[in-house]
């Protein structure tokens, strides 16, 4: 396994990294506090969580997994050489425990707070099943061969999809109410920077090793951090230039609020 080769490189790569996980993990309070301060969950998409949920568990699996397990470390030096770094620091590993247990205590105000007419789509709930019976197909096929490295680079894939689909409903959401009322900014301003610091840390492993095979060795941190960045530039575009919160408020006091299904018409709500 590599050494750093540059101590300031080295401190650096530990503190963007946990700017990372700062980030990333305080981005799920303003979202559970607005919940609790309003006990109504009228705003923030039950797709959007539900999704999020399976996004972060497949996410953790990653990381724990090759973060722990020698066995995983050999295969992917084995594949990669022995003279790269593992592309998952204690950061990443903290960050993904942290957010499933938040995503799941959102999903559980979810439960308990006011909800409206929202329910989780079909849609939504056929996109969970069908990744998680994926992954244990995958699972049944890895076993005979103990290919573990090859097993949790899908459940990375996993993550990057999900990623890719879990911002959809949301955006669509707030189009259609034309309001980003109930939905916390502060969630997507953290994510932001979470998403640049988590960019910037790879950015300095590679330059320190002279190598840039960590962006493809862990193809899914990289992707995680460009797609989040932009979903994230998409919400603060929608919050702060098309529906200002003065806007959408008069908007919601004369009754413009839309209930139409966040997906489409077309897909029944269970």
């Amino acid at each position: 396994m590599a050494s750093w080769n540059s101590i300031p490189l080295e401190i650096s790569y530990e503190i963007v990294g946990w700017i990372a996980f700062a980030s990333w993990s305080i981005s799920f309070y303003p979202q559970l506090i607005l919940n609790f301060r309003r006990k109504s969950v009228v705003g923030l998409n039950f797709d959007f969580v539900m999704l999020n949920l399976t996004k972060h568990s497949s996410y953790m699996i990653y990381n724990v997994c090759l973060y722990f397990s020698p066995v995983i470390q050999k295969q992917y030096f084995d594949t990669y050489g022995d003279k790269e770094m593992i592309p998952v620091a204690a950061n990443d590993v903290a960050f993904s425990i942290h957010a499933v247990v938040m995503t799941a205590l959102t999903l559980f105000q979810i439960f308990i707070y006011e909800r409206g007419p929202q329910k989780v789509s079909r849609l939504a709930i056929g996109i969970v099943v069908v990744v998680w019976a994926f992954a244990a197909i995958c699972f049944f096929i890895a076993l005979p061969t103990h290919s573990w490295l090859w097993l949790i680079s899908i459940f990375n894939s996993i993550q990057v999809f999900m990623t890719c689909v879990k911002y959809i409903p949301q955006a669509k959401m707030n189009f259609t109410r034309k309001s980003t009322v109930g939905w916390s900014i502060g969630n997507i301003l953290l994510d932001f920077t979470g998403g640049l610091a988590n960019y910037l840390q790879m950015v300095i492993q590679s330059i320190d090793q002279n190598s840039w095979k960590n962006f493809y060795g862990n193809i899914g941190k990289t992707l995680l951090s460009l797609i989040s960045i932009f979903f994230d530039i998409l919400f603060m575009f929608q919050h702060y230039v098309l529906y200002p919160e003065k806007k959408a408020s008069k908007s919601l006091e004369t009754g413009e609020e839309s209930n139409e299904p966040l997906i489409d018409s077309s897909h029944e709500h269970v």
